[in-house]
């Protein structure tokens, strides 16, 4: 299998943290196995169903499929060869690229030929009738300009200072200060952090203070378990490991044992 991770364009770079293309030329390869883990962004997955079939949790999935935050890990399985392409969204895509309120897709999916088009058009049918992974690239990233143009009016300044707060403190801030810092009631807030990210605010900033103790993981930048829990201001060890279990599904030595990362936030299963 080839895994590659590509930036996207200038005009996207607002809305993409990147694409990501999984590939795989050997005959012999027929299935494998995969884990999504929380990491408090959507995305958009196209798999060539000519070549293979995605499922999730042993449910068939379409072909070019929009997903909503995960509030725990989920595992992938592909059968057949690998001809796949996603794109990795910021937190706030749902709502200023598609219009949508995020929380209507958490912890789910919708086929993206099934939303509102102009007539006649069907994403996954144009990704499918192109060859070259670069003109499928081009073609994704001329649909979602398209999006951004005619839903740009939902885009909330307010929303992107306080996700880049959250960002900036690795999800160590309260949510009382972010709310009184947009002088929100505690209902308004909640409300409108849902609509546009997906999750609540405090759910939010538990997956982003996992995600920062998963980056010290990667990079293998602590010299015991304890280290990295003190460091994102967990309890303790035992805090951060029961945290790590409900979003990753594993415990970290499970994690590091028995998953290989491909791309950020998606392992390969190995027995």
């Amino acid at each position: 299998m080839q895994y590659r991770q590509i930036p996207p364009p200038e005009y996207l770079r607002d809305y993409i943290r990147f694409f990501w293309v999984m590939e795989s030329h050997d005959t012999d390869v027929s299935a494998a196995s995969f884990r999504t883990i929380a990491d408090g962004c959507p995305g958009l997955i196209f798999q060539h169903q000519e070549k293979g079939i995605l499922f999730q949790n042993d449910k068939q999935l379409p072909g070019t499929i929009l997903y909503g935050q995960a509030t725990r890990h989920a595992e992938l399985r592909i059968n057949g060869m690998f001809n796949t392409i996603g794109v990795f969204f910021y937190p706030h895509a749902l709502k200023s690229i598609f219009g949508l309120n995020a929380d209507e897709l958490t912890d789910t999916c919708l086929d993206l030929d099934l939303m509102p088009h102009e007539q006649g058009f069907r994403l996954s049918e144009q990704l499918s009738n192109l060859t070259a992974v670069q003109a499928q690239i081009d073609t994704l990233c001329s649909y979602l300009l398209a999006q951004i143009n005619k839903h740009d009016q939902y885009a909330d300044k307010a929303m992107q200072h306080v996700l880049d707060r959250i960002k900036k403190a690795n999800g160590n801030i309260s949510v009382k200060e972010l709310r009184e810092d947009l002088q929100l009631s505690e209902r308004s807030f909640e409300r409108k952090f849902k609509q546009h990210i997906g999750i609540t605010p405090k759910l939010f900033t538990r997956i982003s203070r996992f995600q920062a103790s998963m980056h010290l993981l990667r990079q293998s930048d602590y010299n015991k378990l304890s280290d990295i829990a003190f460091e994102n201001e967990y309890a303790d060890q035992s805090h951060f490991i029961r945290a790590f279990k409900e979003f990753a599904g594993f415990s970290p030595f499970q994690f590091q044992k028995r998953s290989k990362e491909l791309i950020e936030n998606l392992s390969i299963l190995t027995k």
